[in-house]
C-alpha cells in the first residue's frame, strides 16, 4: 500500500513538472508574421487589381435596357483605354488590353490581358454584373476568375463575390481563392480609393488562410490598406490582427498581433516587405 502511495506521489510530481505547451500567444514568431504580412500583401494587391476592373466598367445610366447599359460601358472603357480592343455581343463585351496602341492606365493600374463584362440586370433598385478575368495583370499580380457584382444605390455600395486565382508575376507565387466583400467609397469618394468590409479565403503552396475584411480603406496605388484592420486565420490554426498605417506616400506599417506578441513591418508602394527595425 505504502509502495503505491509512493509510486503515485512520484507520478504527481513528474507530471506536475512537465512543461506547458506554449499557447499561441506565446508561440508566434518573426517569421510567422512576416509570412502573414506577405501572404495578406498579395491578397490585397489582387483585391486592388480586381477593384479597379470592376470599377472601370461603372458608368452607365441605371434603368434601362442592359444592352444599352453594354453599350455605354463600351463607349466609357474606350474613351479611358484606347489600348482596348472591345467587341460587344447582346449585353456582353469582351476587352482585350493592349490590343491597339494608346494608354492601358486606370486608377494607377497598368492593365494587360481580358477582361469579360455581361451586364445581367439594370434596374432602379439593383444592378447586377458579372465579370470574368483571363490573364489579367497589372505587371505585379494576374488574375484569373470570375466575380458577381451587385450595386445597392440605396447604401452606396456593391457587393463582390468572386472566385479567382491571383499570382504574383515576380516569382510565379499562384493562390486560388475566394471571398464575399462590400465595397463604399472613402469620404474623398471614390476617386480617392475605397472601403472594404467581408472575407477572402485562399489556398496558396503554404496552406489554407480565412481572412476577415474589417473597414479596411484602400487607395487605388497602395498595395495593402492605409487603415482598419484584417482578422487573418492561418494554416496552423493561429488568429492573427493585422492593423495598417500610413508612414508615407510610399510606405505603410503593417501590425502583426495575437494578444501577447506584436511585430511590425513596413510595405512599400511596390509590396515589399521589411521588417520594421
Amino acid at each position: 500500500m505504502r509502495s503505491r502511495a509512493l509510486v503515485g506521489l512520484v507520478l504527481t510530481v513528474v507530471l506536475s513538472g512537465c512543461p506547458k505547451k506554449k499557447d499561441d500567444g506565446e508561440s508566434l514568431t518573426l517569421a510567422e508574421a512576416q509570412q502573414a504580412v506577405e501572404e495578406s500583401t498579395l491578397s490585397s494587391q489582387a483585391e486592388s487589381l480586381q477593384a479597379a476592373s470592376v470599377e472601370i466598367t461603372t458608368s452607365f445610366t441605371i434603368g434601362q435596357a442592359v444592352q444599352s447599359a453594354a453599350q455605354e460601358i463600351r463607349d466609357f472603357v474606350a474613351s479611358q483605354l484606347p489600348c482596348a480592343e472591345i467587341t460587344l455581343a447582346d449585353a456582353t463585351l469582351t476587352v482585350s488590353y493592349g490590343a491597339k496602341a494608346g494608354s492601358c492606365t486606370y486608377k494607377g493600374h497598368t492593365f494587360s490581358g481580358s477582361h469579360s463584362i455581361r451586364v445581367d440586370k439594370n434596374e432602379q433598385a439593383q444592378v447586377l454584373v458579372h465579370h470574368e478575368w483571363t490573364d489579367l495583370s497589372n505587371g505585379r499580380v494576374k488574375l484569373n476568375g470570375t466575380a458577381d457584382v451587385t450595386w445597392d444605390f440605396q447604401a452606396k455600395s456593391r457587393q463582390v463575390v468572386h472566385s479567382v486565382q491571383w499570382t504574383r508575376v515576380l516569382d510565379g507565387f499562384t493562390v486560388t481563392g475566394e471571398g464575399d466583400r462590400t465595397q463604399t467609397p472613402l469620404a474623398g469618394g471614390v476617386l480617392e480609393g475605397i472601403q472594404v468590409d467581408g472575407t477572402r479565403s485562399w489556398t496558396s503552396p503554404r496552406g489554407a488562410w480565412d481572412l476577415t475584411i474589417d473597414g479596411v480603406q484602400m487607395r487605388w496605388i497602395d498595395p495593402v490598406p492605409q487603415a482598419g484592420s484584417y482578422t487573418l486565420l492561418t494554416p496552423k490554426n493561429k488568429q492573427l490582427k493585422l492593423s495598417f498605417q500610413r508612414v508615407d506616400e510610399d510606405t505603410i506599417k503593417v501590425i502583426v498581433e495575437n494578444g501577447k506578441r506584436a511585430f511590425a513591418f513596413d510595405v512599400s508602394k511596390i509590396g515589399s516587405v521589411q521588417p520594421e527595425s
